[in-house]
């Protein structure tokens, strides 16, 4: 059987997939190429969680395109109006006869003597097997696992007499109306679930072992909404883009700069939007400083609303147990519930599990160094998407595709067959992958590559310096080296 070849295979169809496509068509319209999607729809992220209430904790201004206005009236956008932007962007720009659906990467494997990745692929419901090759492979994957989410074992879960669900596996048959709720855990996931459930539940409980920083913004951008009536569309979202970017910039900063002062700011807000009887300082009150996990948004403060109208409620605790009739707390109390969700976070994957092998050499991912966030130390022709942690993650993905771009068009200017970030021999230590103290990134930090301690090795965090680096900066920067490949 022939095996198909591409300049380029994007693996990935989500967010990140589908901007990288639009960038490589814009960029570099000789180059063929192929999306391979995992799943049998696109969409990543957005098309995997259908949870109650499901939406972006990042503006769409950034979370957006910067090749595609945002348009609608909300700036903190829903999951199924997120979905759809994204597939009008591949119905747009004619990617959806590019996207190979239910094909799910396996393996990677790198021939110098080609100069060239051939990939094996599981393809269809039986899971067969097919090869393809390519020149240059962009990973769009992200960071998680599609199977399944991370929930620790708890104590006679087995006892309990209701329903455990967890809202990567969201059954769409849950019946929670006039249910008492309990949902563990006080990340993006719980603060989004808490006030759409309360809607319709008999209450809602957000069990936190500790609490997260919580800040309340406005679902709509007043000034975006503005400048939409007042400029053509392009300009006026493109003017909105640079102000949420410079805004989320200087907030990070001044966190950093003034933790104390920042962390007492967020705290008083959240006690001013909760009666006065709420104890704020149990339970929006973090041990860290802020940024040293991701903030938790709320759009127009619903989590505080729900609070307020009594449908819902906190509980800073630890699980010390299932009963039949609910959880037993770490302190004694008695929990009652008929649904417990188990919004405890994500389980890591690096590189969608693919196995990595250049000229029969197993890639050792976690002893690999990450170049400017985007490619591996001593591994020819590949380049992975990975957003901040502190901004949205489309800031990156942008970055990095349109990058990938000027990679490639300088390959064909000069006949190289091969681009590779070669690590020095000293000078650069060796740190982790992101300096996050998230439970979800600490137990999975042994999947991704290490950072280094300076520049193009240590990942900047910062959009400005980015976009000055991957987008201006020279491509010969004595670190990414261009060859012939072999004779």
């Amino acid at each position: 059987m022939t095996m198909e070849h591409f300049d380029t295979l994007i693996v990935g169809a989500g967010l990140s997939g589908i901007g990288s496509a639009v960038h490589l068509r814009q960029r570099c319209p000789g180059q063929s190429f192929a999306i391979l999607e995992g799943r049998a729809r696109l969409g990543g992220t957005w098309d995997l969680f259908r949870y109650p209430g499901v939406r972006s904790d990042s503006d769409m201004y950034t979370l957006g395109y910067s090749f595609k206005p945002w348009t609608a009236g909300e700036a903190i956008a829903d999951g199924a109006s997120i979905l759809q932007y994204i597939q009008n962007t591949a119905q747009e720009h004619e990617l959806l006869t590019h996207i190979r659906f239910n094909h799910r990467v396996t393996e990677a494997v790198w021939s110098s003597a080609q100069s060239q990745w051939t990939l094996t692929v599981q393809t269809g419901t039986n899971a067969e097997p097919v090869h393809m090759s390519c020149r240059f492979l962009l990973m769009c994957s992200g960071y998680y696992n599609y199977a399944h989410g991370y929930t620790p074992a708890f104590a006679g879960q087995d006892q309990f007499a209701g329903r455990v669900v967890h809202p990567q596996e969201w059954p769409q048959d849950l019946n929670y109306r006039g249910r008492r709720v309990v949902v563990i855990g006080s990340g993006a996931t719980a603060m989004t679930l808490v006030p759409a459930m309360a809607k319709d539940a008999a209450h809602v409980t957000m069990l936190q072992r500790s609490p997260t920083y919580v800040v309340a913004r406005p679902r709509s951008d007043a000034i975006a909404n503005a400048l939409r009536r007042l400029l053509p569309t392009g300009l006026a979202y493109g003017l909105t883009r640079w102000k949420n970017v410079m805004l989320g910039l200087l907030f990070f900063r001044l966190a950093k700069r003034r933790p104390e002062q920042f962390k007492e700011g967020i705290v008083k807000a959240a006690a001013a939007a909760l009666p006065s009887a709420f104890d704020v300082r149990t339970h929006f009150n973090p041990r860290y400083k802020p940024w040293d996990q991701r903030l938790c948004l709320v759009p127009d403060g619903d989590l505080f609303a729900a609070i307020r109208s009594g449908q819902a409620d906190v509980v800073t605790d630890t699980v010390g147990g299932f009963e039949p009739g609910g959880i037993r707390l770490g302190s004694g109390a008695l929990l009652p519930a008929d649904i417990v969700v188990t919004a405890t976070g994500l389980d890591l994957l690096g590189f969608g599990g693919m196995a990595l092998r250049v000229d029969g050499k197993a890639v050792d991912i976690a002893k690999s160094m990450s170049y400017k966030g985007m490619m591996l130390s001593g591994v020819p022709n590949m380049a992975y998407v990975i957003g901040y942690t502190n901004a949205s993650w489309t800031l990156k993905s942008d970055l990095t595709g349109a990058f990938v771009c000027r990679v490639l068009r300088h390959m064909h200017r000069t006949g190289s067959k091969v681009c590779m970030p070669a690590l020095p021999e000293s000078g650069v230590q060796p740190q982790p992958w992101v300096d996050f103290s998230s439970g979800y990134i600490q137990r999975s930090l042994d999947q991704f590559p290490l950072q280094g301690s300076s520049s193009p090795w240590r990942l900047n965090q910062n959009y400005l310096r980015d976009l000055l680096d991957l987008r201006f900066r020279p491509l010969a920067d004595g670190v990414l080296e261009f060859s012939k490949g072999a004779a």
